[in-house]
């Protein structure tokens, strides 16, 4: 009778044994699976999106209907609503969005300074124009020899002492930016700025 109990704990052991050992490998398999499919809809997802910001599925600027889109490096001819753009918006003169600041090197000036007769002092001096767009170089290529002889005309009348300090400074770069501001009117130069000055 106790070897008949002891064969059905047995029994009872191996089977649940035989459970355990075949639950393991599909619950494994199971996890696999799902592992899988996540990492393929991941995957997918990821694709998806990639063509869709791309412009390939429909991303990208949409076109309103009948209307075709501007060349690349070709501007709108018309505004948004179809009127033609305002002046100031994209109109002849206007700068484009962003810093447009462009420069522009005057040649050397050496000039003797007035000494009232006393001891020759010279200056040597080199000028940058800071312009309000680039396309002013053609305005101060066109004016230069007017500039270099306003310029000159009016730094040979100096004396070393209107240069000393930074008021002295101050003053002659207000002084040759009224001076450059006559001569290309109706554009306008931003600042004359001093790469070099020397005074002896």
């Amino acid at each position: 009778m106790a070897d008949k109990k002891d064969d059905e704990d047995k029994d009872a052991a191996g089977a649940e044994g035989g459970e355990a050992e075949g639950g393991g490998p599909v619950k494994g398999k199971r996890k696999l699976i799902i592992i899988l499919i996540i990492a393929l809809l991941l995957l997918l997802g990821a694709a998806g999106a990639g063509l869709y910001f791309s412009g390939i599925l429909g991303g990208g600027e949409e076109h309103a209907e009948g209307e075709a889109p501007a060349a690349e490096g070709e501007a709108p001819a018309e505004g948004e609503h179809g009127e033609a753009p305002a002046e100031g918006e994209h109109g002849e003169g206007a700068a484009p969005a962003g810093p447009q600041v462009a420069f522009y090197d005057l040649p050397e000036f050496l000039v003797n300074l007035n000494t009232n007769g006393g001891r020759t002092s010279f200056l040597k001096m080199k000028v940058a124009l800071e312009l309000e767009n680039s396309g002013q170089t053609v305005t101060i290529q066109a004016y230069e020899p007017k500039i270099v002889d306003s310029f000159n005309t009016y730094l040979r009348d100096l004396r070393s002492t209107d240069l000393s300090g930074s008021a002295g400074i101050h003053r002659l770069r207000e002084e040759l930016l009224l001076r450059i501001n006559k001569i290309t009117y109706p554009e306008k130069v931003k600042d004359v700025l001093f790469k070099e000055m020397i005074v002896q």
